[in-house]
């Protein structure tokens, strides 16, 4: 009896999770709606826009990330077991992040575009940052719970584990897992956002327009996880991150978001008596 009464309690709340969930992202959808066709030009349009040098790199981005997830997918995926795979795999990373970082950032800076006035640096404190960022990724768990139980019922469930589970779960060291947490918690949620949010989605919303902008850059961001199982959540989980750069006009709101995400999924996996996989 208790047992019965339990679950629907546990099942009205995921209700009310739920709907709270898709009532501020709406409300957020409105109000950039509204301020679009009040203030077209506030926040970071009021900065240079991205031109055609910034789309040229940004389609060679694109391409590069697809020409990534192609080759990938038609190469087994190599067990990383091995000490040494790991921490090459984690350097790789590392370093791919950094050169694609530093020549985004550099390639700017020469074209005299003020990054601090587009991305919002200064827009929010860290502290509002990742106090918004802790709101919004709540309202975001919902849909992400709606996208993941679509996918455990067309792929079966414990499928939708992606490669850091796994990597995560099969390091042995200390060390292995202090760089994976840096990587997860630091690193890609700083360059992932800075690429996918601030400069691909600011080159297509320049050229495409929000929508269109959004969808896409959502889309990418998934696929290129390389994981089809996770690619309909982590579609969501972008597309709330984009929504979250847009309504906030600070990059440093969807850092915080991605960050927070990621080293939730860790704790998770550090502690697993005290929580499912």
């Amino acid at each position: 009896m208790f047992a019965g009464a339990s679950s629907i309690a546990l099942g009205l709340l995921l209700v009310v999770f739920l709907i709270v969930g898709f009532a501020i992202y709406t409300a957020i959808v409105w109000q950039i709606g509204a301020r679009r066709s009040t203030a077209p030009r506030e926040n970071f349009d009021a900065a240079k826009n991205f031109e055609l040098p910034e789309a040229i790199l940004a389609a060679i981005l694109i391409s590069l990330i697809c020409t990534g997830i192609v080759v990938s997918r038609g190469q087994p995926q190599a067990p990383l077991n091995n000490p040494s795979l790991v921490r090459n795999f984690l350097l790789g990373n590392f370093l791919i992040a950094v050169v694609i970082l530093s020549i985004v950032t550099g390639f700017l800076k020469l074209r005299g575009i003020d990054l601090d006035a587009i991305a919002g640096f200064s827009k929010a404190s860290l502290k509002r940052a990742v106090s918004t960022g802790i709101v919004l990724l709540l309202a975001s768990v919902p849909l992400i719970m709606v996208a993941e139980a679509i996918t455990q019922g067309l792929f079966g469930g414990g499928s939708s584990r992606q490669e850091i589970v796994d990597l995560f779960n099969s390091s042995q060291t200390i060390q292995q897992r202090m760089m994976i947490i840096v990587l997860a918690v630091v690193v890609a949620p700083m360059s992932e956002e800075f690429i996918f949010r601030f400069f691909i989605y600011g080159v297509l919303r320049r050229y495409f327009g929000i929508a269109i902008g959004l969808f896409f850059n959502a889309a990418l961001f998934g696929a290129a996880h390389n994981h089809l199982p996770s690619a309909l959540p982590l579609f969501v989980l972008g597309a709330c991150f984009t929504l979250a750069y847009e309504w906030s006009g600070s990059i440093l709101v969807s850092m915080a978001m991605h960050a927070l995400f990621n080293g939730t999924q860790l704790i998770f996996l550090a502690f697993p008596n005290l929580f499912q996989q």
